[in-house]
């Protein structure tokens, strides 16, 4: 990191078959060794199965999976005259983003079933219904921060 000045953040490229840049971070995220074309077809398999399922584009159920998920408020730990509290603040965009798609991938990855492409499926349609553990871990972060509401003077 540099002592001065700002990193510019990169953008991937959209991905190939949707053309959304969602849906590409998405894909990078699911890597597990540099395996990006088995995470492509585990994705996109995924995505076909949602289309089977519901019955509707699969692009819109994982854009609004992913909005279901995505945090508002978190809590950061300040130290204060030797007391730690944790303190609510409001998560970036980016960072938002990026936990959504962390704890997507982690309760799918850690459900009971076949493939990790009918995981992801079914982690995916229950975020995008408002239930599963993706949404359960985003309302107890809410809860978090809103139990430490006492603290937010401590923000800075």
């Amino acid at each position: 990191m540099p002592r001065r000045g700002v990193v510019a953040n990169r953008q991937p490229l959209p991905d190939a078959k949707y053309n959304n840049l969602n849906m590409a971070k998405f894909i990078n995220k699911m890597l597990l060794c540099g395996k990006k074309a088995t995470a492509e077809g585990i994705v996109y398999g995924a995505m076909g199965i949602i289309e089977k399922q519901e019955k509707t584009d699969p692009v819109t159920v994982f854009e609004q999976a992913l909005k279901n998920a995505t945090p508002l408020l978190q809590v950061k730990a300040r130290r204060v005259g030797g007391a730690t509290y944790q303190v609510p603040v409001e998560v970036p965009a980016d960072r938002a983003l990026s936990l959504a798609m962390r704890w997507l991938i982690s309760s799918s990855r850690s459900r009971s079933g076949k493939s990790m492409e009918a995981k992801l499926a079914a982690e995916l349609t229950d975020a995008f219904k408002g239930q599963g553990p993706t949404i359960k871990k985003r309302e107890d972060t809410h809860k978090m921060a809103e139990a430490n509401r006492a603290f937010a003077h401590y923000r800075w």
